[in-house]
């Protein structure tokens, strides 16, 4: 195995809808019922880049087996220093380090990006990616009951945060005024 990371282009979009389509199909991690398109994948690849936020994937040689992104929290200007986190491997290589090391490439780059905070939104408080975060720094802030219905019952949302950089110590490089 010769896991590399590197930035997503629109060619790595049929693999990464194939990655989501067996999460969403299969698991609870995420609240989507219907996988999106491939064309639907590549407008996500471009209006994440598009907006200089990171979107990563984890190759085993040229095969794209894991993939993330970090996109601003919420659209209203005083958050754009947090983001939030989405992170998928391949259901058939889960387990194996993958998404450790691409989620700590992520947290650089959404560092680098000048993100100040990392939200993670845990559909179905999945273990594997509570461990996951919880193994790259994140801490516990919150616990939603019952958000999301799928798979015949009731899902908890779990939130997972981790300062970067500089966090709440220092000003933001680039701030507006209040």
């Amino acid at each position: 195995m010769t896991l590399s990371v590197r930035s997503a282009t629109i060619d790595d979009a049929r693999a990464i809808a194939a990655i989501y389509a067996h999460h969403v199909l299969n698991g609870t991690a995420t609240y989507e019922v219907v996988p999106p398109t491939e064309a639907e994948t590549v407008e996500k690849i471009r209006m994440v880049t598009g907006r200089g936020w990171p979107f990563l994937v984890a190759c085993d040689g040229s095969a794209v087996v894991a993939y993330a992104y970090a996109t601003q929290f919420r659209d209203r200007p005083a958050y754009a220093y947090a983001c939030e986190n989405s992170i998928y491997v391949a259901h058939d290589r889960c387990g194996g380090g993958i998404g450790k090391l691409l989620l700590k490439a992520l947290l650089q780059a959404a560092e680098a990006y000048g993100f100040r905070q990392m939200v993670a939104v845990i559909g179905g408080g999945e273990p594997g990616s509570v461990a996951l975060h919880e193994a790259c720094g994140f801490e516990h802030v919150g616990r939603l009951t019952g958000m999301g219905w799928k798979a015949g019952r009731w899902l908890d949302t779990v939130y997972m945060q981790v300062a970067l950089g500089g966090g709440t110590t220092t000003v933001p490089v680039a701030s507006w005024k209040d």
